[in-house]
């Protein structure tokens, strides 16, 4: 059977929305930068807080970036207090990456920032019919993602 070719509507629909989430996501970590920590550090939190503990190298291809940079990254955060390593009692080559209590606490107050700024957002520059909207447009891209 032929592939189903895709309609051009959903070939818009998908391009406009990669590029709104990719700026919404760009806002919200600019709306809740806190202190020295740069977006690719800010980033690398937010992903510990998925994977913890895990390895530079899962994080580097969590957040598409080299292993390098991530490396770099990590030992940025680390020297700020925020992560620490310890060796993988399972492969003593790699390292495991842990929050800090102190790199736990920012990312937790972080996410919690980045909700509020949303959610204010939403309310102060949407109707109540246009958030309605909103919620059902994200209860049917949820089926995308959730079949």
């Amino acid at each position: 059977m032929p592939p189903k070719t895709v309609p051009a509507p959903a070939i818009a629909a998908a391009q406009a929305l990669r590029v709104l989430v990719g700026r919404l996501r760009r806002k919200m970590m600019d709306a809740t930068a806190v202190g020295d920590l740069t977006s690719a550090q800010a980033s690398a939190l937010a992903r510990l807080a998925k994977l913890e503990p895990t390895t530079a190298s899962v994080l580097a291809g969590a957040e598409r970036v080299r292993p390098q940079s991530m490396a770099a990254t990590v030992a940025a955060l680390e020297k700020l207090g925020l992560v620490r390593r310890e060796d993988d009692p399972g492969d003593g080559r790699r390292q495991l990456i842990f929050f800090t209590p102190e790199g736990r606490a920012h990312a937790k107050g972080a996410r919690a920032s980045r909700e509020e700024w949303l959610a204010r957002a939403l309310a102060e520059q949407l109707t109540e019919a246009e958030v309605a909207v909103v919620n059902e447009a994200l209860a049917l891209l949820g089926r995308i993602v959730e079949p």
